[in-house]
């Protein structure tokens, strides 16, 4: 199939192309670069010996996004693109809900209007709110606590909508837990700009020097080592269920809804300690305050997916970490 997909240098994105490449798929990737580089686009094309359309184009820019569909034909859409950082949408809502929803507004138009109704939405967990009740089911009422989830949650609603007004429409929502990891060729992998929001990233460039000891968010949770626990997925086994939605959206399955995640939850002291066998360092942390907003444990029941789309997490902890301190160590300060 040729495929449009917007983000496609990021982080998830980019492992994604990978896999889709690997299944012979025609990619058109869409990126404004703006959380991401070009030099992954290289590495994908380097990973697979295989070449892609790419175009430097922001969704926000109609004009620009119809050109492209005016030249290229897509059999489907995988939307990755958007703003991503918890934090920074507290402080800039305004442009959060612009660049999020604003830009699947228009990427949805432009695909009525060419005849384009296939699309796999990269949603999140944070649309669950602070899910009290583990594992968390797709049919767990959804609340977001933040810009970032509430524009996730906006869109689902809005393709919610689309589909019962049009039932032409395959669309595929998949909710992430928290992927992590890296492709086993230490190419491509997961360079955030500045400081990392994120535990496996900012345990990372502890390991290579970049960051001086792990600030451990509270140690006081009712967990059994008392630090939070979260549901870490390799970003490879999460590329691979972008790939089975699609295979679902292909039997004209209308709107479905899934949970990609492990089912299971792993401590930050976890992390800290299978990070540390990895890169064969014992890596300094330090208990901090909680973060306001966090949940003590949240994990995925991903029982659903793995029923309809015929897919598992299939990768462990140790291998998360090993992947990603490949992938940190031999590129210490991210893409060139």
């Amino acid at each position: 199939m040729k495929i449009l997909v917007t983000g496609g240098a990021g982080y998830i994105g980019s492992h994604t192309c990978v896999e889709l490449l690997k299944e012979d798929h025609q990619l058109v990737i869409v990126d404004n670069l703006s959380n991401s580089k070009a030099c992954s686009l290289q590495r994908i094309q380097e990973i697979t010996g295989k070449t892609l359309t790419f175009y430097k184009e922001d969704l926000l820019n109609e004009t620009g996004m119809q050109v492209i569909f005016e030249r290229e034909s897509f059999d489907a859409v995988i939307h990755f693109a958007g703003l991503k950082a918890v934090g920074e949408s507290v402080n800039r809502p305004l442009s959060y809900y612009h660049n999020n929803v604003t830009g699947s507004l228009i990427l949805c138009f432009l695909m009525r209007r060419y005849g384009v109704r296939n699309l796999v939405f990269s949603s999140s967990a944070t649309v669950y709110g602070a899910a009290t009740k583990m594992p968390i089911r797709e049919d767990y009422p959804l609340s977001a606590l933040n810009p970032y989830g509430r524009s996730k949650l906006m869109i689902e609603e809005i393709l919610r909508d689309l589909h019962l007004a049009e039932p032409g429409w395959n669309i595929a929502l998949l909710r992430y837990f928290n992927p992590v990891g890296a492709h086993t060729s230490g190419k491509i992998g997961e360079d955030p700009s500045g400081i990392p929001n994120n535990l496996f990233p900012y345990v990372a460039q502890v390991a290579v020097g970049r960051q001086p000891f792990v600030r451990v968010f509270g140690h006081d949770y009712p967990t059994p080592d008392g630090t939070g626990i979260r549901d870490y997925i390799h970003v490879t086994d999460l590329a691979i269920g972008h790939l089975r939605a699609l295979d679902k959206l292909m039997t004209n399955c209308g709107l479905v809804t899934y949970n990609l995640g492990t089912g299971r939850g792993y401590s930050v002291l976890e992390v800290i300690t299978a990070f540390s066998k990895a890169c064969g360092q014992q890596l300094p942390y330090k208990f901090m305050d909680r973060r306001p907003g966090d949940a003590p444990i949240s994990f995925a029941d991903p029982a659903k997916a793995n029923h309809e789309l015929n897919w598992m997490a299939r990768r462990s902890l140790d291998d998360m970490c090993l992947d990603t301190w490949r992938w940190q160590s031999a590129n210490p300060n991210g893409y060139p």
